[in-house]
């Protein structure tokens, strides 16, 4: 049976409370699947990276890992940096799979929800 790990991607700030609202949502996901195992890794400035956190996943037997860009939308780092990261991930580790989902600010439910968000600001 596969063992899955959710990884919620970010860019990372030299600030760190900058991912305040990363922390967030995983504690939320907890709350709503509580047997899933859900970390955080970040592209800069952050640890642990996405080799460092996928590394301590791995060796705790996970052999699914599933990257959620925490992105509003595509853009060089998820087309270019994320995929040959991923792609060193899985040279690395070819018994592993490694899966990309699409950036979270591009569902619909997201979209929605940060457009309800803007509209109730105009009625203020």
């Amino acid at each position: 049976m596969s063992k899955t790990a959710l990884v919620l991607f970010g860019h990372g700030a030299r600030d760190p409370q900058w991912a305040t609202t990363m922390r967030r949502v995983a504690a939320s996901v907890l709350v709503r699947a509580p047997e899933m195992r859900v970390e955080m890794a970040f592209l800069e400035f952050i640890e642990p990276d996405l080799a460092q956190c996928s590394e301590a996943l791995i060796t705790q037997g996970f052999d699914r890992i599933v990257v959620v860009p925490m992105f509003i939308a595509q853009g060089g780092h998820l087309k270019k940096d994320l995929p040959e990261l991923l792609n060193a991930l899985r040279q690395a580790h070819p018994a592993v799979n490694f899966e990309l989902a699409a950036a979270v600010g591009e569902a619909d439910s997201v979209v929605q929800a940060m457009a309800a968000h803007v509209a109730a600001l105009g009625s203020l």
